[in-house]
């Protein structure tokens, strides 16, 4: 009897010490331990980080840091720190936010267009992912790429189509770069090479020509139209005289910067500058802004007709009206000179 009563006893201390290892077990891997509101919370682990910077982030999202402690040691995640963006659930429990952190980075999409330089992309691009605007710019006009991939700092902007990416958070300056270069060798299909050696011009012509047309207009069905003006005087030797380029310029010299010139005048277009395509026939060095898709293919595809002018419309703004001669397009231009007046913008 007396020793029925001692393997009871052993047999009860035995569960209790199970059933609080058990406990245990399920506060440090099992129970929800999340204590934001949201439905998600986003991690984003530097490439340098370590577990105490990973612990940092954590610690305001859970509701016991010390059990997480616990078992990130067991599993080996204070020593096996991963960077990337990662996603918690409200009411994660410990092994599913580690399993989670170490290994579903998660991708996100990068979207960018209307970029007026390699500067303001890599902005862009640097509020996006973990790479600083500084490593990115850096990577962007890097000689050696640029001049293995036979491009120059003025025509580096056209390798960046804009459309809508998906990276991951972590992706490094360089790797970002060297996929969009990707992108560009994709975006131009022998379709389109073959459209630009039908026309006379080369990818990076095309590029150049594109950024003037989309300066000059955002209708996509007028893009073919103005392209064919520019086609039609590079066809013959005359200046594209393209506003765009002109402000272009001027954006460069310090007396305009900070400035918007919205009234291109006679004294701009004294600028002394390679885009300024008031004094120099033929195309600038290289894009004046990122164009749109939609204006590259207006290029390739430039309407064929006999337009040697165009204007802006005083009657459909963002629209303009075509002329073949100069004296039509001089009573077109004073339409709209007169409508900037009646305005108040005189430069």
């Amino acid at each position: 009897m007396y020793i029925k009563k001692i393997l009871w006893a052993v047999a009860l201390i035995g569960l209790v010490v199970a059933g609080l290892f058990a406990y245990y077990i399920y506060s440090v891997m099992l129970k929800p331990n999340t204590a934001f509101n949201n439905e998600e919370a986003y991690v984003y682990i530097a490439s340098n980080a370590n577990y105490q910077d990973v612990r940092d982030q954590l610690e305001p999202l859970l509701l016991d840091i010390d059990k997480f402690d616990a078992l990130a040691e067991r599993k080996k995640y204070t020593t096996n720190v991963r960077a990337g963006r990662y996603v918690i659930k409200k009411g994660m429990n410990n092994n599913d936010i580690i399993n989670s952190i170490r290994s579903k980075n998660i991708p996100i999409n990068i979207a960018f267009n209307n970029q007026e330089s390699l500067e303001k992309l890599a902005n862009r691009i640097s509020n996006q992912l973990e790479p600083d605007s500084l490593a990115i710019i850096s990577a962007m006009k890097d000689k050696t790429f640029l001049e293995a991939q036979g491009f120059t700092e003025a025509t580096a902007l056209g390798m960046y189509i804009p459309n809508s990416y998906e990276f991951f958070w972590n992706t490094s300056a360089e790797a970002f770069r060297d996929r969009m270069l990707k992108e560009y060798n994709r975006f131009w299909s022998e379709a389109r090479k073959t459209k630009a050696k039908a026309i006379g011009l080369s990818q990076d012509e095309v590029m150049t020509l594109a950024s003037i047309v989309y300066e000059e207009s955002k209708q996509a069905n007028e893009q073919p139209r103005i392209a064919g003006v520019y086609m039609n005087r590079l066809n013959i030797g005359m200046p594209l005289q393209a506003d765009p380029t002109l402000k272009f310029a001027a954006y460069k010299l310090p007396q305009y910067q900070g400035t918007v010139i919205k009234r291109v005048l006679n004294i701009h277009k004294e600028i002394e500058s390679p885009y300024n395509t008031y004094k120099y026939a033929g195309l600038p060095p290289g894009l004046i802004a990122m164009p749109d898709i939609s204006a590259i293919d207006a290029v390739l595809n430039y309407e064929k007709h006999k337009y040697l002018y165009f204007a802006a419309d005083a009657q459909r703004l963002g629209y303009h009206k075509f002329a073949k001669t100069l004296s039509q397009h001089n009573v077109n231009a004073r339409e709209y000179q007169r409508y900037l007046s009646s305005q108040g913008i005189n430069k």
